[in-house]
């Protein structure tokens, strides 16, 4: 049966969701010291922890970059829950405050309600309520709350270097049924140190499909409009940089003076990313995907950042070569400026089986549901977006989007149904019993 969210529990929601944990430049705070992804991000681990504290758990903070909250035998086997509380920017088209949780016809809306502050308060809603109940668990039970997953994962990191490590682990940042592959990510950048003479930017995240552009060419100002998606899924989103060498080219504007944005024109607005990465295969995991970003030309030089997600099987260094070949013509550099390996995990792990079984009893409590998706969304599956589980060992994503419903990570408008959050909670509660049973 599906509880009601209590008074208590939606406060803690909406207080969470208030705070713009968007990430910046490092901070010198004289309470805690050196705050290295800004204040805001750590303003919300503090309060998180500081809720968890007063209700009776365990916690910590490993370099103001990372925390957790734990409740369980101490020095039992430990059982993790991994989350991020920084989110990425608001952007354009919100018609409700992004920093204000919003109910509207029993709708959640609030930048983070996805991705992914609502799993981490569904997450410790349900440790809370199970701790509350008298439950007496075997192993501890820690939710491991980063605070920079949108930008570096360095957050994550640093806890896998100096935390404890769970003898298993999920992160509620993917999708539901489980998640036992998710392909490479690259951020390359394609550049130039030549002072442009032409002044134009686009995109504020690798991670986003950008929604505005614009430049300036002889003191005109051209600019355009797309449509934001995660890099993950590019397709459901418009980029607003190509939809500007779209504009340009229809007023023959001349920006012959830019090799960024002469590639751009060349290689990229009218290819498929199989032909300018070279990559033209496609795996269990699915096909490459590439998501021009972050466009920047001034006096400094000219630079484009592309999110790239690559097939678990496909060798990345291909990839940087071939765009390396590409950018040359040009006299332009390519190089790779962060990167994360594919995962890849066995669909046997008991773990799998446990979660999966989960699932399958409780997705038909989801919105949308329909008995046709027994048949297509019970299976464990691959992704092309990021999670925390391939920075933390032991771990695998599990939840907490339904594949059946539109993507709502990075959004406008991002949102999530009352009902549907008050399942996770049950789902999760599960998930922690069913690993700490298993």
């Amino acid at each position: 049966m599906v509880k009601a969210l209590t008074p208590e529990e939606y406060g803690f929601l909406e207080k969470l969701i208030s705070i713009e944990s968007t990430g910046s430049a490092p901070v010198e705070d004289t309470s805690y010291g050196t705050l290295p992804y800004g204040a805001k991000p750590f303003e919300a681990l503090k309060f998180f922890l500081d809720n968890a504290a007063n209700n009776g758990m365990r916690t910590g903070i490993i370099d103001n970059r990372v925390g957790w909250c734990e409740f369980g035998p101490e020095n039992a086997d430990l059982i993790g829950i991994v989350c991020h509380l920084d989110v990425v920017p608001a952007g354009d088209g919100w018609t409700t405050d992004p920093f204000t949780l919003t109910n509207k016809d029993g709708v959640l809306y609030g930048r983070g309600i996805v991705d992914d502050k609502g799993p981490a308060a569904a997450s410790y809603i349900a440790m809370k309520r199970l701790k509350d109940s008298g439950y007496e668990p075997k192993k501890r039970i820690r939710l491991i709350l980063g605070t920079d997953e949108e930008r570096t994962c360095s957050c994550v990191e640093t806890y896998a270097v100096k935390g404890e490590i769970p003898s298993f682990a999920i992160t509620p940042d993917g999708e539901f049924p489980v998640i036992y592959a998710e392909k490479g990510i690259m951020h390359i950048k394609i550049s130039s140190d030549i002072p442009s003479k032409i002044v134009a930017k686009a995109g504020s995240a690798a991670n986003m499909v950008p929604a505005q552009s614009s430049c300036v060419i002889g003191g005109k100002t051209y600019s355009a409009k797309g449509k934001p998606a995660h890099a993950s899924k590019p397709d459901l989103g418009i980029n607003a940089i190509f939809e500007m060498i779209r504009a340009l080219d229809a007023e023959t504007a001349d920006y012959s003076s830019s090799p960024l944005l002469t590639f751009i024109s060349k290689e990229l607005v009218h290819s498929a990313p199989s032909e300018y990465t070279g990559c033209g295969i496609t795996d269990e995991s699915g096909n490459i995907t590439a998501n021009p970003a972050i466009l920047k030309c001034d006096e400094e030089g000219e630079s484009l950042i592309i999110d790239i997600r690559c097939p678990v099987s496909y060798s990345m260094d291909a990839v940087t070569s071939h765009l390396a070949m590409k950018a040359a013509p040009y006299e332009l550099t390519c190089e790779v400026i962060n990167q994360m390996d594919p995962l890849y995990k066995s669909k046997d792990l008991p773990e799998i089986s446990v979660l999966t079984d989960i699932w399958k009893e409780n997705m038909s409590s989801y919105s949308g549901f329909k008995s046709e998706y027994l048949d297509s969304y019970t299976d464990p599956i691959a992704i092309g977006g990021g999670t925390y589980a391939r920075h933390m060992p032991n771990t695998i994503a599990f939840g907490i989007q339904t594949p059946w419903q539109e993507d709502q990570c990075h959004q406008a408008n991002e949102c999530r149904s009352l009902k549907d959050f008050e399942t996770d909670i049950k789902v999760l509660t599960e998930a922690i019993k069913g690993l700490v049973e298993n």
